[in-house]
């Protein structure tokens, strides 16, 4: 996956896609709407972040890019890509059990905390991308 420099934009498969992990300065973009909803993307090398209707949904330390995002009440699945491995953090539903798989393999079971944040890492590298998806049990 090449590296598209558009901060926060939708896909052709009627996805999203933001982040920029190669920027040195914070960047932003406020007020996108997409499907009746409300986005918010800031990103650099060091942290991506995304929020929907002002809420978290997303959040890499250090920085990564987001491709063919999707979520809705049963899965969140994204391909995610950056120069080094990452912490990710997703906001679900509280208190819920969800199967992570990485690249179509089941790493586990997790449930959510009470603040319904899911954490997981990745082993990212130059030129590797993850898919990832996390399914509601």
């Amino acid at each position: 996956m090449s590296l598209n420099k558009e901060l926060l934009m939708v896909e052709t498969d009627e996805t999203l896609s933001f982040g920029d992990y190669t920027l040195e300065q914070k960047a932003k973009i406020e007020d996108f709407e997409f499907k009746g909803d409300i986005y918010k993307v800031k990103t650099f090398k060091e942290i991506t972040k995304l929020e929907k209707n002002g809420m978290f949904a997303y959040e890499s330390v250090p920085g990564t890019r987001v491709e063919h995002y999707q979520a809705n009440e049963e899965l969140v699945t994204f391909e995610v890509m950056g120069d080094q491995d990452t912490q990710i953090i997703i906001g679900l539903e509280s208190d819920t059990e969800y199967v992570v798989y990485m690249d179509k393999v089941n790493v586990g079971d997790v449930i959510t905390n009470l603040s319904g944040k899911l954490a997981l890492s990745a082993e990212l590298g130059a030129g590797k991308n993850i898919l990832i998806e996390v399914v509601k049990k």
